[in-house]
């Protein structure tokens, strides 16, 4: 889930904006997105949208920006398990959620489509996944993964079946979901798969 961020004039605005874009990429996704609509739903004028943003695909860019560095950190638990847990009960947390997960849905969705939305959230994803990876390499320091794991590829392995689920389901992640993702990923390095 996110964290505050500071205020100001112009961090209101571009908090308005930011949730707008937000509310409208929910209630009709990427096609029913245009920067007056935004603006309107934002209470701040057109001008203002396009002289900041100027396009569509650069608003969700920014927005899946906000949304990373709005992300929690990384758990520190002293243990890959408990670490890699931390990481899957945050995902499942945020996917189940009424309004987070709707938003993922569409921004996945947008990005089939839009080459603009997907190379920003590859980045949101990259951003995500270098935070979490942190927590391979201290593991692999414990001895608890061989060394050379490709700390990444641990973190995705433990996203994917809880992001397939979620987009392929219209069952809630459950714990038992997000630990049977660690519980495999877990399995993985320690066999070196992913060496």
């Amino acid at each position: 889930m996110a964290t505050e961020r500071p205020g100001g004039r112009t961090a209101a605005v571009r908090d308005a904006v930011l949730r707008a874009t937000e509310d409208l990429l929910i209630e009709s996704g990427l096609e029913g997105l245009e920067l007056t609509a935004v603006a309107e739903r934002a209470g701040v004028g057109k001008s203002t949208v396009y002289r900041r943003w100027g396009s569509v695909p650069a608003l969700v860019a920014d927005l899946l920006g906000d949304m990373a560095e709005r992300s929690l950190p990384r758990a520190d638990t002293g243990s890959l398990r408990g670490d890699l847990r931390a990481n899957a009960t945050l995902v499942r947390r945020t996917l189940n959620d009424p309004r987070q997960g709707r938003l993922f849905k569409a921004v996945i969705a947008a990005a089939t489509c839009n080459d603009h939305t997907a190379n920003a959230l590859q980045v949101f994803y990259d951003r995500r996944i270098a935070e979490w990876a942190g927590c391979v390499v201290d593991a692999e320091a414990r001895g608890e993964v061989p060394s050379g794991a490709d700390a990444a590829a641990v973190i995705r392995q433990v996203s994917a079946p809880l992001y397939y689920q979620f987009l392929t389901s219209t069952k809630a992640l459950t714990v038992a979901d997000a630990h049977r993702a660690v519980d495999a990923a877990i399995a993985a390095a320690v066999a070196g798969v992913f060496a």
